[in-house]
């Protein structure tokens, strides 16, 4: 007896119209600013504010050389990606979802299941980050306004939670574009702000005595640099450019380079100069949050309060935008089953599964950051193992799959290249950040109303 044909995991486009994952949440109506949009808040968020301490472990000549070639390399990376998917529309066969694609040029059911895995850890990750981070926003200006009150960091992150509730009700990813837009602008605004209070803070009277000497045992400064890599792999990453590149109207050909090149031009100005201001200013003092070198627990504040106010406000902002483009792939895979195409995206039939469905998936991820304040050990784990294979790796080797490029040629062996560096790169990444999470695991506590660095 034969065995029951396997179900099709990268659909065609007469079957995508009763897909209500495809139809609904990866709506493509967008033009190529709102994909630069997607790209900036997917891209360009607070965890710039740890490049000075990326610099930290690698001093200034390898943190500029990493900095500058993990840009070069994702850029790329997402480019060729681009190609592919520009590449199989204009065979019939457009995909919007990274797993599909995979599995269609690599003919393989388990990349399938592997991508979602990958996906899934991330995504879900950088929501519960997200919530978490934006809990400790509010808990650093209630105590800054009340520093004995009763109030915990599980209660901030509830918060956070509920409106993360009302949000996640936008019922598309194309609807996500006026947010994303302000998204941009505020992370704009936090860096310029953080930039010139770092100036202020190196050029005052009660500036920090800067040394930039890397650690002093060879073993220690091994760890620390690898670490400091899927750091900045891990800021670099995105691993949801396929579903990005959904949100355009067809044909979309094109469109996603000048996205791309958007985004890219917001990292320039970002990127570089939060790392070199707040290195200049604090050398291997720079905490993992930029902020709270100038924030110190002992002594004054090296900025006006105010200012400093003002830049966690729009880090607060920006983290809503984060959270909700990260869980649109849980979105369009609920939807994909819950929802009937035939029903209307507001029907009742539709609308009730998805304020159900989408409010537990936000109460689990503000359960779990409220329980694991110590989640960016963890996340340095994920971003090694997840956005390096999915951002630095399958990109190059859809590429040469799809295009077939000479064995002899350049990008060919560029391409290899990439995927064999950074494949050891993640190894060794994923090792020194277990090392660090089994280092701080004594610091650690469930509900706990510090977050660990």
């Amino acid at each position: 007896m034969a065995p029951p044909p396997k179900p099709d995991p990268f659909p065609a486009d007469s079957q995508r119209e009763v897909d209500a994952g495809a139809v609904f949440v990866l709506q493509s109506k967008g033009e190529w600013w709102h994909a630069g949009f997607h790209l900036t808040t997917a891209i360009v968020g607070p965890t710039i504010l740890t490049l000075p301490y990326v610099f930290k472990g690698l001093g200034w000549a390898l943190g500029f050389f990493c900095l500058t070639v993990m840009g070069m390399v994702t850029f790329y990376a997402y480019y060729l990606m681009s190609k592919v998917l520009d590449y199989c529309e204009k065979d019939g066969r457009r995909h919007i979802r990274f797993r599909e694609l995979a599995a269609d040029v690599l003919g393989s059911g388990w990349m399938f299941y592997f991508v979602i895995f990958i996906q899934t850890a991330i995504n879900t990750g950088v929501g519960i980050g997200a919530i978490l981070l934006a809990g400790e926003c509010l808990q650093i200006m209630y105590s800054s306004l009340s520093p004995d009150g009763p109030l915990k960091l599980y209660e901030f992150i509830a918060m956070v939670t509920v409106v993360m509730i009302v949000l996640s009700q936008l019922p598309t990813f194309h609807s996500l574009r006026h947010i994303n837009l302000a998204s941009l602008f505020l992370s704009l605004g936090y860096t310029f702000i953080v930039v010139g209070a770092c100036v202020q803070a190196g050029l005052s009277k009660n500036a920090p005595s800067r040394d930039y000497s890397l650690e002093s045992s060879g073993s220690a400064r091994v760890f620390s640099a690898f670490t400091s890599i899927s750091i900045i792999a891990a800021i670099f990453g995105n691993g949801i450019l396929p579903e990005i590149q959904a949100t355009l109207a067809p044909p979309a050909t094109g469109k996603m380079v000048k996205g791309l090149l958007m985004c890219y031009t917001v990292i320039l100005l970002t990127f570089y100069s939060a790392s070199v201001s707040g290195y200049w200013a604090f050398g291997n003092k720079s905490n993992s949050n930029i902020i709270k070198s100038l924030m110190p627990d002992e002594g004054p504040s090296l900025a006006p309060t105010w200012v400093l106010g003002l830049g966690v406000i729009f880090v607060l902002l920006q983290l809503f935008a984060i959270g909700l483009v990260y869980s649109q792939v849980a979105y369009e895979i609920m939807e994909k089953k819950s929802a009937d195409v035939k029903q209307g995206m507001f029907s009742r039939r539709n609308l009730i599964p998805r304020l159900i469905l989408r409010t537990l998936y936000m109460i689990f991820c503000g359960f779990m950051a409220a329980m694991l304040p110590f989640f960016g050990d963890i996340n340095g784990v994920v971003g090694a193992i997840g956005f390096i294979p999915l951002d630095f790796v399958l990109p190059m080797l859809l590429y040469n799959m799809t295009y077939k490029p000479p064995k002899s040629s350049l990008i060919y062996w560029v391409n290899l290249s990439i995927m064999v560096v950074f494949t050891g790169a993640g190894l060794m990444g994923a090792f020194s950040s277990m090392r660090k999470l089994i280092l701080d695991a004594n610091k650690f506590k469930l509900f706990s109303s510090n977050v660990v660095d």
